[in-house]
């Protein structure tokens, strides 16, 4: 078995006690959080067609963007999204700040990558936020990335002249999404056996 993997179901394993053993004064939920960088580049998918004909798509390289920060409960399917110009550390505390701000009735322990900004020094962690790393390089243990796939499934061939008609696009993508549908794309089994201990 490869470092890597052993690291992935250790964590896996680990959690429920990681979960069980922290000191809070308030009800304790987990989150999984990422980023995602939606622009002007159309998101190419397969498509059915006749035999010998190939998909037609409008296409004009723009290499404008922005992110979506996000953050999801697996266990319910609520959700928590801001838009950044940046992936870094500043954007990353406006996330933070104002996630905690939407959650403050709850200590909420967040999952997330090793990214370098999601670790940079100058980050000031809200005190009802709690941040616990994956493994380096598993982001098959993210289910946010799930639901950055189906986001882009839904823009998929979209072609947009300008970033303000795409970001409208996107914002509807997301508000159609029901905690149901959320909980269905994110409730990872080992997620769901560790919140069973909260």
């Amino acid at each position: 078995m490869q470092k890597n993997q052993r690291e992935q179901i250790e964590f896996q394993e680990e959690l429920p006690d990681c979960l069980s053993s922290l000191n809070a004064d308030k009800p304790i939920r987990l989150f999984c959080q990422d980023e995602c960088r939606i622009g002007l580049m159309p998101t190419i998918r397969h498509r059915i067609t006749l035999p010998g004909v190939g998909p037609i798509q409008t296409a004009k390289p723009g290499y404008e963007y922005f992110y979506l920060y996000g953050a999801i409960e697996p266990d319910t399917g609520q959700r928590f999204f801001t838009e950044h110009e940046r992936l870094n550390s500043n954007c990353f505390q406006d996330f933070l700040d104002r996630f905690s701000k939407a959650f403050a009735r709850s200590h909420n322990v967040m999952i997330l990558d090793n990214g370098q900004f999601h670790k940079a020094n100058k980050l000031s962690v809200p005190s009802n936020v709690e941040l616990i790393f994956l493994p380096p390089y598993s982001p098959e243990l993210n289910p946010v990335e799930r639901l950055w796939q189906d986001l882009k499934d839904q823009l998929a061939f979209d072609f947009h002249e300008h970033l303000s008609s795409l970001r409208q696009k996107a914002r509807t993508v997301v508000s159609r999404y029901t905690d149901e549908a959320v909980a269905s794309l994110t409730g990872y089994d080992y997620l769901l056996e560790a919140t069973s201990v909260l």
